[in-house]
C-alpha cells in the first residue's frame, strides 16, 4: 500500500507537470469532465423552546458553512493546518506534491500528503478513498474544476460542512455542538484548534477518548497559526493556557430519546422533505439536561437498573423526555414505550372515582385484613392501621383501603377513570388492579397527572410547535390548546388534598420541593420490579421510573426513595426554567342536586339516611 501510494504522488507530480489541462485516464487530451451534481439529502434539524439545538435528523451532510459568519480564527485553524497556501493555489499546491515526493523518495514511503483542502473536498464529494492512481489524477482535476467553478469561500464553505470529526459528528456546526455545545460562530481558537486537529485522524485525536493527543496536536496547529500570521504569539499563549470544557458524551444525548418520539409525529407533517428544514419543539434542553442527570443518579443506586423521566405541562407540551440512562449505548425509549405495573402511582385513579361518587377525605375507613375474590392483598409494612380517614390512607399507601375502595366503587368505573385522564394502553379489572396491576408507560402516567396540574382539563401529549423552512417560512402551526374539562370540584380539589398529604406527611416526603405546592404519589411493584413517583405543581406534572430491562428485582427499592429523590430534582429544576404556580383549584364546585342531576352520581353513604346500609358495604368494613 505504501509504494501504492508513492506511485500516486509520483503519478500526481507528472500530471501537474503537464500543466492543468491535461485529461484525467480515458478522457480525451485538453478536455476536463464537467463537475458531477452535489448531492445532499435534506436534513430536520430539532431545536427546543429557546431555539437551541437539540438534535439533527435525515441526511448527514448539513448545508455549506457560511464563511463570512465564523469568526477569522476558526476558518484561519484548519487553513493553517490543512492547506496554508489554500487562498493562493488553484486547486492543488506543486510546491506541496514535490515536497511529498521528495520525503517519499527519501524515506521510501509516503509520509506526508499532498492533498488541498479543495483536493480534499472533491475526493469526499466525489470519489472513494481508495488509493489509485486513477483516483488521485480524478481528484486533480475535480480540484481545478471546483477552483473554477466556486469561489474560495464556497469551497471552504462546503470543505467544512464534509468533513468528520468522530463521534458521529460531520461537518464544523456538529462538531461545535457535539464537543463543546455551542454553535461554530462561537468557538475560541483553543477549541478551534483543538478541532482542526482531530482531522488528520478522528479516532487518534479525538477530544474525549485522546484527549491528550488531541491537545497536543493542537498545539501544532496554534503555531502554525501564528506562523501563517493568523494569530499573534501573545494570542497563542493565551489560547494555550486555556482548558476548554470538551462533554464527554453528547450534550443532547439525552434528547434523542424525545427527537426519536417526535420524529413519527414530525414525518407525518413533513413526508419525505425535498428541502431543509426547522422543527420547533417543546422541549427544554436545560431542563432535560438536569432530568437526564437526576436519572443517571437514581439508576446508579442498584446494578443493572434503568430510569425514565417525563415532564410536561399543563397543555401537554413534553418538557422533558429521558428513555434511559444513556441513548448512545440503550436507545430504546422507557418513558414512551415501555410499558410497567404502576404499583401504587395508580391509586389517584381509585380514589378520584370514589371522591366523584361522594366519598370525601375525611371519611374513616379501616385498614385491615381483606380478601376479594380469593385475593388478599398486604400492605408494604404487613401490619395494618385500623380506623384511619381516607386521606390518611391514600398518604400511607394502605393497599387494603385501595382494594376495597376500588371493589366498592366498581373496577371498571376506575378503569374509565384512567382512560379518561389519558391511559390509552389496556386496563384490567381484576381486584389487584386498585394497586397497580395494569401496564403503562411513564408518558401515560404524566398525562394523567398533568390533568391534575391544569385544574381538570383534558391532557394530549405533545412535543411539535412550529415546523418552518431554513428561510423562515412556516408550513405547520399547531393549533391553539382546547381546555376541555374532564375533572370536576369537589372531587379535583378533595384530590389534590390528599395527594399533597403524600408528600407532607406520607411515603413521600423526600418528594417535598421547599417552597413551592405540590402533590404526588408514590408506587411500588410486587418483588420490587419497579419504583415509580409522579406528582405535579401548577402548570408542571412529571413521572420519575426506575427498573431493570429484564423485570427482575430491583432489591428494597421503592418509589419513596430513589424516584422520589429524582423528581425532587427534576421539580426543583423545572420550577426554575418554566413559569409554574400554586396548583389551580379548578372549576367551582356545582351546588350537590344540579351535580347529582347531571352527573348520575349517588351521594356519599354517609349522607344517606340513619340505619340504611349503603349498597356494596355488605361485606366490607369501612
Amino acid at each position: 500500500m505504501e509504494r501504492r501510494r508513492l506511485f500516486a504522488l509520483l503519478a500526481s507530480a507528472s500530471i501537474l507537470a503537464a500543466g492543468p489541462t491535461l485529461a484525467a485516464p480515458k478522457l480525451p487530451m485538453g478536455e476536463l469532465p464537467q463537475l458531477p451534481p452535489i448531492r445532499r439529502e435534506a436534513q430536520i434539524t430539532y431545536v427546543d423552546r429557546t431555539g437551541q439545538v437539540i438534535g439533527v435528523r435525515g441526511g448527514r451532510f448539513a448545508p455549506p458553512v457560511d464563511i463570512a459568519r465564523l469568526p477569522a480564527h476558526v476558518t484561519a485553524a484548519f487553513v493553517s493546518i490543512e492547506d496554508r497556501r489554500f487562498w493562493e493555489h488553484e486547486g492543488f499546491d506543486p510546491r506541496g506534491i514535490a515536497r511529498a515526493v521528495v520525503v517519499a523518495a527519501t524515506d521510501g514511503r509516503a509520509s506526508q500528503g499532498a492533498s488541498t483542502i479543495t483536493q480534499q473536498l472533491a475526493r469526499n464529494l466525489y470519489l472513494s478513498q481508495d488509493r489509485t492512481i486513477e483516483r488521485k489524477a480524478t481528484e486533480l482535476v475535480y480540484a481545478i474544476q471546483l477552483e473554477r467553478t466556486y469561489s474560495k469561500k464556497q469551497i471552504l464553505g462546503l470543505y467544512l460542512s464534509r468533513v468528520y470529526f468522530g463521534s458521529g459528528a460531520y461537518g464544523l456546526e456538529a462538531a461545535a455542538q457535539r464537543y463543546f455545545n455551542k454553535p461554530a460562530a462561537k468557538l475560541t481558537i483553543m477549541e478551534s484548534a483543538m478541532l482542526a486537529g482531530v482531522l488528520k485522524s478522528p479516532v487518534n485525536y479525538h477530544p474525549v477518548e485522546e484527549a491528550d493527543a488531541n491537545r497536543a496536536r493542537a498545539r501544532l496547529v496554534l503555531d502554525a497559526m501564528v506562523d501563517t500570521g493568523a494569530i499573534t504569539p501573545a494570542q497563542r499563549a493565551q489560547a494555550w493556557a486555556t482548558t476548554p470544557k470538551v462533554w464527554k458524551t453528547a450534550p443532547n444525548g439525552a434528547a434523542q430519546y424525545f427527537l426519536d418520539w417526535v420524529d413519527a409525529d414530525a414525518r407525518k407533517i413533513v413526508g419525505n422533505p425535498k428541502q431543509d428544514l426547522v422543527i420547533e419543539t417543546t422541549l427544554d434542553a436545560a431542563f432535560e439536561r438536569s432530568a437526564e442527570t437526576a436519572a443517571r443518579r437514581g439508576a446508579a443506586t442498584a446494578p443493572q437498573l434503568q430510569a425514565a423521566v417525563v415532564a410536561m405541562d399543563g397543555a401537554g407540551r413534553v418538557r422533558a423526555m429521558v428513555g434511559g440512562t444513556d441513548h448512545a449505548k440503550a436507545p430504546y425509549n422507557r418513558a414512551a414505550s415501555a410499558k410497567r405495573q404502576a404499583g401504587s402511582a395508580w391509586k389517584p385513579f381509585v380514589y378520584l372515582t370514589a371522591l366523584e361518587q361522594g366519598w370525601s377525605p375525611d371519611n374513616p375507613v379501616v385498614d385491615e385484613a381483606v380478601t376479594i375474590a380469593n385475593w388478599s392483598p398486604q400492605n408494604y409494612d404487613e401490619g395494618f392501621q385500623g380506623q384511619i380517614s381516607l386521606e390518611r390512607a391514600v398518604a400511607s399507601s394502605a393497599n387494603t383501603v385501595a382494594a376495597r375502595l376500588a371493589d366498592m366503587v366498581g373496577r371498571q368505573n376506575v378503569a374509565m377513570t384512567a382512560r379518561r385522564l389519558g391511559v390509552q394502553s389496556a386496563v384490567n379489572t381484576d381486584p389487584a388492579m386498585a394497586l397497580g396491576t395494569s401496564l403503562v408507560t411513564p408518558l401515560e402516567m404524566t398525562t394523567a397527572y398533568a390533568v391534575f396540574a391544569n385544574g381538570g382539563s383534558k391532557v394530549q401529549p405533545y412535543g411539535i410547535e412550529r415546523v418552518r423552512t431554513a428561510g423562515g417560512k412556516v408550513i405547520y402551526q399547531r393549533a391553539p390548546h382546547v381546555w376541555t374539562p374532564v375533572v370536576a370540584n369537589p372531587a379535583l380539589s378533595n384530590m389534590n388534598r390528599m395527594l399533597r398529604s403524600v408528600i407532607t406527611s406520607g411515603t413521600g416526603t423526600r418528594a417535598a420541593v421547599p417552597g413551592q405546592d405540590v402533590a404526588g404519589k408514590t408506587g411500588t411493584t410486587s418483588d420490587y420490579k419497579d419504583a415509580w413517583f409522579c406528582g405535579y405543581t401548577g402548570g408542571l406534572a412529571a413521572c420519575t421510573w426506575l427498573g431493570r430491562d429484564d423485570n427482575a428485582p430491583m432489591g428494597r427499592i421503592t418509589g419513596g426513595g430513589a424516584p422520589a429523590v429524582m423528581w425532587q430534582s427534576v421539580m426543583s429544576a423545572g420550577v426554575k426554567r418554566l413559569p409554574v404556580q400554586a396548583i389551580p383549584a379548578g372549576r367551582p364546585a356545582p351546588c350537590a342536586a344540579a351535580r347529582r342531576h347531571h352527573s348520575g352520581q349517588r351521594p356519599h353513604p354517609a349522607r344517606r339516611p340513619r340505619g340504611r346500609r349503603p349498597r356494596g358495604l355488605t361485606s366490607l368494613s369501612l
